[in-house]
Parts: C-alpha cells; sequence; structure tokens
C-alpha cells in the first residue's frame, strides 16, 4: 500500500504522513503475539481498531454502507487507522529475522488496511458531497496525514531494512510483480527522502506537513470562489437566448442564494462557462466570463494568490533539498516523459502552428462580428458564441439541436454499457439495494464475459454546490489477489440538472466526458495484480489519461451511436450527415479549444520550474499578478483572445490538495498523443471487435503499474507512439507528415516542427 497512496490523488492523503495516537478510540486491549504465516512478521502489540471502520464492510464486493457511517465517525477512525498502521510498520522493524521480500516489502504493502477503508470513503464523499464539518475535518485531518506518512517513508530503520531487500534483488527470485513493487517501495521512500541528512528530513516533514494544510485551503477556497458567487441578473432579458429550462433553473438558484425575485448563473470549474455562447446580451457575457476568469483573485473578497506563492515557495525548497533545480524536476521522477526538458520540447514546438490557428481563427469571427453589424473585435466572452455561429454556417450545426438527441440514461446504458459489451464482452445490472452518499448516485453490478462478477460501478452525474467542479473516477475498493478484493469503483460528473419532469439531455462534450471517466472505471475495472499498490490506475500521472481518452473514441463509432442517440421525442437515430458535420466542426475552433489547454499547461510548468528566490520574491499579490502575466506572455500565444483553461488563482489540478498534476498538466496533451495513435491501431484493424478489446484489455487496461509504459504502448501496438495523428486529429498538420519524426522514442518525444495551416 504504501508505494499507492504516495503515488495516487486522494488515496495519496491516506498513508500521506503519521500524527503520534493521542488515545482517543482505540480499544487499549493489545492483540496476542502471533506470527503471520504469509510474511514472518511477529504481530505483537498493534491495538484493535473499532467503529465501523475497523472491519471490511459485509455488504457485496465489501462496498461502504453509508447508512452507518456519520461525520463523526471519521476522526477517530483516522486517528485508529494511524495508530493501527504505525504499529504495524514497527512490528516490521522490531522483526528478529533478516529483511526478506515477504517479511519487509509485503508486510509494508499490507498495513494501514482500516486507514485504506476511511480514506477512500472520506475523500470521495468530501469530493463529491460535502458539507461545512466535512471540510472542517479535511482541514484538520490533512496535515496530520501528512506527518503520519512521512513518520513511515522516512523511518531510517524501516529503510534500512527495505534497502536490505533492494540490495539483495539481484539474488531473489521475484514474479515481475513483485520486482516493480520493491523497486518502488524503495524508489518512493529514496523520494521522500530517506537518504538526506537528518535535518533535511526534519526540515521535509516541516515542508510536507504546512504544504498539506496550504493545499488543502486551497482547494476549498477555490471551491468557495465557484459556488459560492454566482453571477447576479436582475431582468430575464438580460438572458435572452437562454432556454426556459436554464432561465427557470437561474431563478431557482438566485432564490436559493437570497435574490428572490432576481435570477443566478452558477460558474463551473474552467474559465470558459457553458452558457456563454447562448447569451445574447453581450455584457451579460462580458460579466460571466470576468467573473470566472477573476475568482479568488482578490476581485471579490475571495483570494488565493498568497496562498498559491507560498506553495510555490515551499516546492521549491523541498526540491532544492534533494538537490533538484525545481520542483518539475523533483516531482517528474516516476513519469512517463522522466523530465521537464522532455514535456517542454513536446509542448513548445506546437505553439508556432498554434499561435497561427488562434489569429486565422480570430480574424474569422471578426468578420462573423462585422457581417452581424457589430462594431467591436472578437474577446473571450465572445468567442464561443461567433466560433458557434461559424460552424453553424460552415457546417450548419446546431448545438442546440445536437442534445436532443443524447439523453443521459441512454448514453450511459446503451451508449457506454453498449460500447463495454461488444469490445469486451461486459454486462451491467442496475442495483437499488446499496446505500448511497446521495440520492443522485446509480450503481450497477458488472459482470465480466465469462458471467462472473467483475465489481460494482457508482455514477454520480449532477451538478451540485457540495460537488467539486471538474470530473473524475477513483475506486471505493482496489482490485488486490493479495487480499481477494474486486474494483468497487465510482465516476463523478458535473452535468447541470434539468428541472423536474423534463428530459435529462446532455450536450456532445458531456457525452465524450462520460466515454471519457468511464474508460478510466475500465482501466480499474480489468486490473489484474496482487499487490494494490500497482493495481488498476495506480500509473504514472503523464499515462493514467491515455486509456480514458481512448475510449472517447466510440462515443461516435456508428454501431455504438446508432444505439444510444435517439431524439428524445421522436425515438430518431441521429442522422449520420449529423455525426459527419460534428466531426468535421471538430477541427475548428483548435485556436481556443487546444489552446487553453496548452496555456495551463505551460502555466503549470512555470509555477513549477521556479527556484527558491524567484518563488521567494512572489511576496505580494501584485507580484504573484505579475509573474503569472508575464509567464502567459512569454509562451507566444493569443493569452488575452485564448486564456488558460485555468488561471492560477483556480488551479486545482496544480495547487489544490491532493494536487495530482502539479507539474503535470501537460499529461492530457502527452497522453492524447498515445490516445490519437491507438485509435488509429483500433481503427486500422478492425474497429469495435471483441478481438481488440481482448487485445488492448491484456497488453494496457489489466498491467497497472507493473511495467515500462513505452514498452506497454509496444506491446499494444506493435511499435513506439506516433505524434502525428494527434495533430492530424487537431487540424495542425496541413502538409503531411514531412515536419513530423513520427515515433516516439522512450527517451522523449520526437521534436514537432511548425506544421503551419
Amino acid at each position: 500500500m504504501l508505494y499507492r497512496l504516495l503515488a495516487t490523488t486522494a488515496s495519496a492523503a491516506l498513508l500521506a504522513g503519521c500524527a503520534t495516537y493521542d488515545g482517543s478510540g482505540i480499544d487499549s486491549t493489545e492483540t496476542t503475539a502471533t506470527i503471520d504465516g504469509d510474511t514472518g512478521v511477529t504481530a505483537v502489540n498493534i491495538p484493535e481498531g473499532t467503529g465501523y471502520f475497523a472491519s471490511d464492510s459485509d455488504l457485496p464486493f465489501l462496498a461502504p454502507d453509508f447508512t452507518k457511517i456519520s461525520e463523526d465517525d471519521y476522526i477517530p477512525a483516522f486517528e485508529q487507522g494511524m495508530a493501527i498502521q504505525k504499529a504495524e510498520v514497527q512490528a516490521i522493524i522490531d522483526n528478529p529475522a533478516a529483511p526478506t521480500f515477504d517479511n519487509t516489502i509485503v508486510a509494508l504493502e499490507k498495513s494501514g488496511r482500516m486507514l485504506g477503508r476511511v480514506g477512500r470513503v472520506f475523500f470521495a464523499v468530501s469530493g463529491s458531497n460535502t458539507t461545512d464539518r466535512l471540510d472542517e475535518i479535511n482541514t484538520e485531518i490533512s496535515p496530520r496525514l501528512s506527518a503520519h506518512g512521512d513518520s513511515i517513508t522516512l523511518n531510517p530503520e524501516l529503510f534500512a531494512r527495505v534497502k536490505a531487500v533492494y540490495d539483495n534483488r539481484a539474488a531473489m527470485s521475484m514474479t515481475p510483480e513483485d520486482a516493480t513493487l520493491l523497486e518502488n517501495t524503495y524508489d518512493s521512500m529514496v523520494h521522500a527522502g530517506a537518504l538526506l541528512t537528518d535535518a533535511q528530513v526534519e526540515r521535509v516533514k516541516e515542508i510536507n506537513t504546512e504544504l498539506s494544510t496550504l493545499t488543502t485551503e486551497f482547494g476549498q477556497t477555490a471551491r468557495a470562489a465557484m459556488s459560492e458567487q454566482p453571477l447576479i441578473v436582475d431582468t430575464r432579458e438580460e438572458l435572452a437566448g437562454l432556454s426556459d429550462s436554464d432561465i427557470k433553473a437561474a431563478a431557482d438558484l438566485a432564490t436559493e442564494k437570497g435574490y428572490p425575485g432576481k435570477f443566478a448563473i452558477a460558474l463551473q470549474n474552467t474559465t470558459q462557462q457553458p452558457l456563454l455562447p447562448s447569451l445574447e446580451n453581450r455584457a451579460t457575457r462580458e460579466k460571466l466570463f470576468k467573473l470566472s476568469y477573476n475568482r479568488a483573485d482578490g476581485t471579490t473578497d475571495i483570494d488565493t494568490r498568497m496562498l498559491i506563492a507560498r506553495i510555490a515557495e515551499l516546492r521549491a525548497e523541498k526540491a532544492a533539498i534533494f538537490g533538484e533545480d525545481d520542483w518539475a524536476s523533483y516531482t517528474m521522477y516516476d513519469r512517463m516523459a522522466k523530465t521537464p526538458d522532455t514535456a517542454l520540447d513536446f509542448m513548445g514546438q506546437m505553439v508556432p502552428a498554434l499561435a497561427a490557428t488562434q489569429r486565422r481563427e480570430a480574424a474569422l469571427l471578426n468578420e462573423m462580428i462585422e457581417a452581424e453589424g457589430g462594431d467591436f473585435d472578437v474577446q473571450p466572452w465572445d468567442w464561443y458564441r461567433y466560433a458557434n455561429k461559424v460552424k453553424a454556417e460552415r457546417y450548419e450545426l446546431d448545438e442546440d439541436a445536437v442534445m436532443e438527441y443524447f439523453q443521459l440514461d441512454k448514453v450511459l446504458e446503451d451508449g457506454i454499457f453498449y460500447m463495454a459489451e461488444k469490445l469486451y464482452g461486459l454486462t451491467f445490472e442496475r442495483r437499488t439495494d446499496l446505500p448511497v452518499y446521495h440520492p443522485d448516485v446509480w450503481t450497477y453490478t458488472v459482470f465480466d464475459a465469462d458471467g462472473s462478477e467483475l465489481g460494482l460501478f457508482y455514477f454520480d452525474p449532477f451538478q451540485r454546490p457540495s460537488k467539486r467542479g471538474g470530473a473524475w473516477m477513483s475506486n471505493f475498493v482496489d482490485q488486490s489477489y493479495l487480499w481477494g478484493t474486486k474494483p468497487v469503483i465510482y465516476n463523478v460528473l458535473n452535468i447541470p440538472k434539468a428541472p423536474a419532469g423534463e428530459p435529462q439531455l446532455v450536450s456532445f462534450d458531456w457525452v465524450n466526458t462520460a466515454f471519457h471517466e468511464f474508460g478510466h472505471a475500465l482501466h480499474g475495472f480489468f486490473a489484474d495484480q496482487k499487490y494494490e499498490s500497482l493495481s488498476g490506475t495506480a500509473t504514472a500521472r503523464d499515462f493514467v489519461e491515455y486509456p480514458s481518452q481512448v475510449h472517447e473514441m466510440w462515443a461516435t463509432y456508428p454501431s455504438v451511436l446508432s444505439n444510444y442517440a435517439k431524439h428524445y421525442q421522436t425515438g430518431e437515430t441521429i442522422p449520420a450527415e449529423l455525426i459527419d458535420k460534428i466531426e468535421a466542426a471538430a477541427q475548428f475552433n483548435q485556436g481556443y479549444d487546444f489552446g487553453e489547454v496548452v496555456t495551463a499547461a505551460l502555466l503549470d510548468m512555470k509555477w513549477a520550474a521556479l527556484s527558491p528566490a524567484e518563488a521567494a520574491a512572489l511576496d505580494t499579490p501584485a507580484k504573484v499578478d505579475a509573474f503569472e502575466r508575464q509567464s502567459l506572455t512569454e509562451l507566444g500565444l493569443e493569452i488575452d483572445l485564448v486564456p488558460p483553461r485555468y488561471r492560477s488563482t483556480y488551479f486545482n489540478h496544480i495547487f489544490s490538495s491532493p494536487a495530482g498534476y502539479s507539474a503535470g498538466y501537460y499529461s492530457y496533451l502527452w497522453t492524447e498523443m498515445l490516445d490519437r495513435d491507438s485509435r488509429k491501431w483500433f481503427l486500422d484493424n478492425g474497429g469495435l471487435t471483441r478481438a481488440n478489446g481482448d487485445h488492448y484489455r491484456k497488453t494496457v487496461l489489466s498491467r497497472g503499474g507493473t511495467m515500462d509504459y513505452f514498452k506497454m504502448f509496444e506491446n499494444f501496438a506493435g511499435r513506439q507512439p506516433d505524434v502525428t495523428p494527434m495533430l492530424q486529429a487537431r487540424g495542425l498538420l496541413a502538409g503531411g507528415d514531412e515536419a513530423v519524426d513520427s515515433e516516439v522514442a522512450d527517451d522523449g518525444p520526437a521534436e514537432v516542427g511548425d506544421s503551419g495551416q
């Protein structure tokens, strides 16, 4: 469990630390000394937990029983879980037998079961359906968990045993998965600071604790800036262009927020807002965009700028302690790309073509504005409105008409589940007997191709104020042959919920997102590992998005599409020509769609490249603003027209706890390269077939984090990845392949020339 908890997102908090147990809640009776037959560890003086999380759930697949969990259970369970794991680790250290793989590495993997149970449930609920009390618990427990993790990963006696096993690895007989677990355990402890001096270790512990507190505060503050500060407008006329249901939702939200008779539009995760293209009133568009763009930057009373500065300073200091130039160099040690230069070169070579595309598309939008009699140049709050108009004119594509073919339940059950059946042989059974953490959550048993139970799937689709923005997947229970557990997985989306009595239609963007997140779920369901530290999605940050992105391709695959894309009123299957228009239009507006992601990824790397002195110099909010502005300007992109998908002040991916994408937001682009190349492989080899699905499952989806990622891709595709399909899909490759060295070697991607357009 050590590597799993250090390397993953929400789960990282489970072992990210160790406060001394203060006596609250654990049964003081100690266990009788016994010998674990599998590991040879003497289990002595290990306290027994009490309460719900002390043992596995008695529900199917060990799924959490939310009817038996209260908010008051979490702190005692966290405390007990930390104390138990601390005792388990001490038993490993005190074992008089010489260190072996079983009595040290496997024993460490087995530690922390109670802590894992409470952590997985707590961080799932606090992300999806939080309350003031859960936020308070998160604030209190995060630094304690960080300290707990440090007490394990930085324990010199434990490391001595781990190192003894590691140094003897050449003489040992191990499976490949055993060898990977050993290497990851050793590397993660070294990366945590096991080879540092005592003084350095103490400083790293202090930094980790402070970072845990600050990043938790950032996440909560950024969520408050999104959920607590909607746009308030006085009249219905200001919302001209919105549907009746959108206007009713705005009226209901205004009443809920204490503005009866007015209208409120809630902010969503990204800089751009989904209602902007529909709003006819330009002044309303500008207000909504600026409210989003300026959130948490001091424009209102919510301000995260000094939190950001301190987080960056602490990260830079920590990297320097390890002898690294910057945070990016330190944190990318286990990535597929391996070094910041590799990621920066990969992105930077796209910039000239992307900047040219942005300027060309802006000119097209200005022509549309002028043709309609406007006397202004396009601004970010106008961009998507006029891009949609150009799309409608060029491709005769009506986004609202497209939505009428995508009803949420059919997208899931007749689209996503149908794809999984045809590609992998899976079947699904809806359940209503399992407790859920919110009434809007749907649950399903997943059956494998041979009819056996594969796991449980929870689907939480709707936006609500208690949920953080975005979409994600994680596990309540990880697959592991060591424990005999099967995966219990949840997908979380943020689809605006239709008013009661109206059909739940979704945009094509949300259709893609639903297929994407279920791709993550499949990565978890097909896990085939002994150790949960290596199971399923426990992979490198710049690999984990790849399998999910590949599964987006099936959203428009003809046989899948014809099975689920039915008009909500007539039942008519979506016309093929409408899909052709969607796909043709997909290459338009890449100046914005691709540009905002590239800009955010480069901004992330700018923050991660600060030296300690440079970070310390950002000692006022104005200097933070200036740094962000300078960083964005240096990129060479049209940042005033196409701002980053997330500004620093609400960039949860890199500044919140857990900040799994810090120095890693480029991963979405890197994995898109793998994704687009894989789509080409599928299409070249017959598309949606069981043979292709079984091959992808065998070579990628079932491998977890057990092998080199370039080798994994080669096992699937028969060669190294090629960047050309990505550039073609983005419309950034006009002159053929000559500008691109097609293969990406395992020491980094080939350079991408200015392909023009």
